[in-house]
């Protein structure tokens, strides 16, 4: 499997996540994490961000959108 593949099924899963833990559809937490720059942060911390629990890194994302104007709370 190429990195880019493993990067994508990582940024899946993390969706998956963030959706289950913020009562969110799929495609919710997508658009949200997406506007309010979770999914930039992840692409580009992705080296640090996939060796933490994913717990982990819900509580950073959800920060990530909370200090970019999102409104979710852990």
């Amino acid at each position: 499997m190429t990195e880019q593949r493993k990067q994508i099924n990582y940024v899946i899963a993390l969706v998956n996540e963030f959706a289950a833990r913020h009562n969110l559809s799929k495609k919710q937490a997508f658009q949200y994490m997406y506007d309010y720059k979770a999914i930039e942060f992840i692409k580009e911390f992705y080296d640090i961000e996939h060796t933490l629990s994913f717990d982990e890194v819900v509580e950073d994302c959800t920060r990530i959108c909370r200090n970019n104007g999102g409104v979710l709370t852990l």
